[in-house]
């Protein structure tokens, strides 16, 4: 996609960026073909995106290149896109919050083919296996609990919690005042925990 550059290291967010609701304009005429468009979504998010690519790999150039991704599948996906469900940034932060995990993942998977086991102990394998599979079924509850949530809400979990912002953070992503973002929060995080069956003392 000619639009695209590499991102720049460590770019703060621009000044005067464009809000939630010029962002969500950008991307419905990125879904129509306008590259200006996109690439003024491009420029207005691009730190944002490259920012949290980084939490999540913890490599400069391997979260520029999921950064890339991420966009790219933006302009192939833009007509997706619903604002009803969530705002413009929040749709590109989750996509690039799961290409990041996809990467850190396929690293973790490599590094396992790469690594030779000990065979000779075979209750080690059997506790890492049952570990597994306990981890395996916690994130389907996980991921089931979270599908319990409006989309207002998941956005604002995957945020804080997924990507690692702040409160403050989530709430100027979101184009929301502090205390909304803090409520949005706490109510999903009171759904998460009842539809995970989880008791406060």
């Amino acid at each position: 996609m000619d639009h695209l550059h590499a991102v720049p290291p460590g770019a703060p967010s621009e000044e005067g960026a464009p809000g939630a609701s010029a962002l969500a304009e950008l991307l419905k005429r990125s879904s129509r073909g306008d590259g200006d468009a996109f690439a003024r979504f491009y420029d207005a998010t691009a730190a944002r995106a490259f920012g949290l690519a980084v939490r999540v790999v913890r490599d400069r150039a391997q979260a520029e290149e999921v950064a890339q991704e991420a966009f790219l599948e933006v302009w192939r996906t833009s007509t997706r896109f619903d604002a009803g469900r969530g705002s413009a940034i929040g749709w590109l932060l989750t996509i690039v919050h799961r290409k990041a995990v996809d990467r850190v993942r396929s690293a973790e998977a490599a590094s396992r083919r790469d690594t030779h086991y000990e065979h000779d102990n075979q209750s080690v394998a059997h506790d890492a296996t049952a570990e597994a599979a306990e981890a395996s079924m916690e994130a389907r509850r996980v991921r089931t609990a979270l599908k319990e949530l409006t989309a207002v809400q998941r956005e604002a979990l995957e945020l804080a919690y997924f990507g690692g912002y702040t409160h403050t953070e989530v709430a100027s992503m979101l184009d929301l005042p502090v205390g909304t973002a803090k409520t949005r929060i706490r109510d999903g995080l009171i759904r998460m925990r009842d539809a995970l069956g989880v008791t406060t003392s």
